[in-house]
């Protein structure tokens, strides 16, 4: 076999272990995940996602965007390794430490007087100051042994998957629940370093120079990550300000259910990516086309599925997560709708890296951001979490479509999508795209 046939060998079971990984969880998740949302009933669990919400929102920040250029450094720098980790990880550590209490001053004063709320967002916190080792997983990445940092997730997952059937099986108080997410960064970081010795990763070193070289890289990427987590977030932590906690469970519920098959979509769009690269070197035309055929896959994959939850929404919420759940029906029916223009953004990736378009991201995403936090304020107090879930899917036209139709660069995307919509020019082959 030659060298190209070994690669993509390597690279096919790489992202075999990856996909692999991701339905294990997945399936360890169907079986305790509801159970926990039943035990602690829509106030409890709106709680905990609640909280979630705002660790997502400042690890946004924590991240510090190093984990968008990563990978690409240690690929570049094969014999720097320790050093590339090394002031990776100092850089997130300082950064988790003052986005941790930062997060909890503002809850301190957002919720002031809520006990119980503080106590679970605090615990929660915690998880920014243990998920800065993912970043060791890139190294596995970048050495295609993706295979060790899969199973690292999946362990660090079982364990916190049985803590969490001890907690129901005890009978222990929503608090104890808001440990779980730390719990699971805690395992997995510490199961990757273990790895990461084992396979004679070198010893970690810090560098200052080097530290402000890869901050000048990725700290432009601090701010579509914050904007895409707005208008991701916005929507929890404005029902718990506006309406409930219980409100936040309903809508945490609709979202868990329509999502939980888009690993599907994210492995579609992985291994189609390269090929649309490939095809961008070569003939314009195929470019296209290959878009286009990736871009009508992802919507009418996402459409069937949304008719399918539409259809049978309230049966699942039954089945799944009992009686106390059914206010999670209509939202769901609205917000599986959100699927086909979120990952349509996804899909448009490997055109906008061909097409040099990066730049562009951050005004798209702060206009869907603005317009999720507007409309969240106008439609909440009328629909609920129906006003919730519309203002989501709204943001996300915004970001797909009606912003980059706006952007002169970007406009031929939008022209690529809808012919997608419309099938034009999709199945069509040129002699030279035959193999």
């Amino acid at each position: 076999m030659n060298f190209q046939g070994i690669l993509k060998n390597r690279v096919t079971q790489n992202a075999g272990w990856l996909i692999g990984g991701k339905i294990a969880q997945m399936a360890v998740n169907f079986a305790v995940g509801p159970l926990t949302a039943r035990y602690l009933g829509p106030s409890g669990y709106g709680l905990i996602n609640y909280a979630a919400a705002y660790v997502a929102f400042f690890g946004a920040i924590s991240g510090l965007g190093i984990n968008s250029v990563i990978l690409k450094e240690l690929i570049d720098r094969p014999k720097e390794h320790g050093t590339v980790l090394g002031s990776a990880l100092l850089l997130r550590a300082i950064a988790s430490v003052l986005s941790a209490l930062t997060l909890c001053g503002v809850i301190l004063i957002v919720d002031a007087g809520e006990t119980v709320t503080i106590l679970v967002v605090i615990l929660s916190s915690a998880a920014l100051l243990f998920q800065i080792f993912d970043t060791i997983a890139y190294w596995f990445h970048a050495q295609l042994h993706s295979k060790t940092a899969a199973i690292s997730s999946f362990f660090a997952f079982l364990i916190t998957s049985a803590y969490k059937v001890y907690l129901l099986a005890t009978g222990k108080s929503v608090i104890y629940f808001a440990a779980a997410t730390s719990i699971d960064y805690l395992f997995l970081g510490l199961f990757l370093f273990i790895a990461y010795r084992l396979n004679r990763g070198e010893k970690f070193r810090f560098s200052l120079e080097y530290a402000r070289q890869i901050l000048k890289k990725s700290i432009h990427f601090v701010l579509p990550a914050l904007m895409i987590c707005i208008y991701a977030q916005t929507d929890k932590l404005m029902l718990k300000q506006m309406l409930s906690e219980a409100e936040v469970g309903y809508y945490s519920t609709a979202v868990s259910v329509c999502t939980v098959w888009c690993f599907i979509l994210t492995a579609i769009i992985d291994s189609v990516n390269p090929t649309i690269m490939e095809a961008h070197k070569s003939d314009r035309e195929i470019f296209e086309r290959k878009n286009r055929q990736l871009y009508a896959i992802t919507f009418y994959t996402c459409i069937i599925a949304a008719l399918l939850y539409t259809l049978f929404a309230e049966p699942m919420i039954r089945i799944l997560y009992s009686e106390a759940y059914m206010p999670a029906v209509a939202p769901l029916r609205v917000i599986t709708w959100y699927t086909a223009f979120s990952y349509l953004g996804g899909a448009r990736g490997a055109w906008i890296v061909c097409e040099n378009c990066q730049k562009y991201l951050i005004i798209i995403y702060a206009a869907a951001a603005l317009a999720n936090v507007c409309l969240n304020y106008l439609l909440i107090p009328l629909w609920g979490t129906v006003g919730a879930a519309a203002a989501s899917l709204t943001a996300q036209l915004i970001t797909a479509l009606v912003m980059p139709a706006l952007i002169r660069p970007m406009r031929r995307n939008t022209k690529l999508m809808l012919q997608a919509f419309a099938l034009k020019d999709v199945f069509k082959k040129r002699s030279s795209e035959k193999e």
